[in-house]
């Protein structure tokens, strides 16, 4: 492979035929910023299930398999640096994945996964407990990253978690090197924010609240932090330019109205976010212990 190359990543998610969620965000945000993009959907749906009902088309098992097995067999899988993972269909989708990054690994030293678990929020899990428990057993062991909600967060860690102290704990005890929630809790009156940890810093990117959010916010997060990464940058500034694009692009999105993330207006904004971020860090346990 050419050296000057970008990295091809694969993109597993669901697929939306309107709308700017699942592997429609991811995919538009990761070839925005420069990589070419393998993309699998694990479901089919007309739009946003927030939207109200539709016909879901599942790929039967047996043919999502024998796909993810031709895409780590194929002659172009040496190209592969990076896999993300979103929602699932069903249970059995997760092993063949998990099954796949794994090999991956082996070819190719270094391949990041990031592993976005797409189960919940604070209304309780939208997928089967089948499908949670998959992802939990068998894909956030081997994920270099992990980008849950706060609520998601907390079922897989079985916790409450009421404080970013709580988060943090749960974070680090989650297993991947990064951890990057979404909708942790804000210190500025008014705000939402990104809680990334690692195993040193403990950094808080906050932002004003915007009500009325279209859905997507947390499967283009993923796509633009691992992207930042990719090209190198620090992890702070991954962090603060990712929550700036996002919140810039949720800003002008509903103040146009729009019921979705107007993605192919505002993508200038996932490469120079001009929204003002709140960065704090947070005590983190290993510096807590020194003292």
């Amino acid at each position: 492979m050419d050296s000057g190359s970008p990295a091809e990543i694969v993109a597993i998610s669901s697929h939306v035929v309107r709308g700017a969620v699942g592997n429609r965000a991811v995919v538009f945000a990761l070839e925005t910023m420069g990589f070419p993009v393998w993309s699998l959907p694990t479901v089919i749906l007309p739009w946003h299930p927030g939207h109200g009902p539709s016909t879901r088309i599942t790929t039967p098992d047996g043919q999502f398999a024998a796909a993810i097995e031709d895409m780590t067999d194929s002659r172009w899988s040496g190209h592969i640096r990076a896999v993300i993972t979103g929602y699932f269909g069903s249970a059995a989708q997760v092993a063949p994945v998990a099954r796949m990054i794994r090999r991956l690994k082996e070819k190719t030293p270094g391949l990041i996964y990031a592993c976005d678990p797409v189960i919940g929020d604070s209304g309780g899990l939208y997928v089967s407990a089948a499908i949670a428990e998959a992802i939990r057993d068998e894909l956030l062991p081997l994920a270099d990253i992990a980008t849950p909600n706060r609520y998601e967060l907390g079922w897989l860690s079985g916790a409450s978690l009421d404080s970013n102290s709580q988060i943090i704990e749960a974070a680090l005890a989650l297993g991947p090197g990064k951890v990057l929630v979404t909708s942790a809790v804000p210190m500025m009156a008014g705000g939402i924010g990104n809680l990334l940890l690692t195993d040193r810093v403990a950094l808080l990117a906050e932002h004003r609240m915007v009500g009325d959010a279209p859905n997507g916010l947390g499967d283009l997060t993923s796509a633009l932090f691992l992207a930042r990464l990719l090209k190198g940058e620090a992890e702070e500034r991954a962090l603060q330019m990712t929550t700036a694009a996002v919140f810039e692009i949720l800003a002008r999105s509903v103040k146009r109205g729009a019921d979705e993330l107007m993605l192919s207006e505002d993508y200038s904004s996932f490469l120079t976010p001009m929204a003002m971020v709140q960065l704090r860090q947070l005590l983190h346990p290993s510096r807590a212990r020194k003292k």
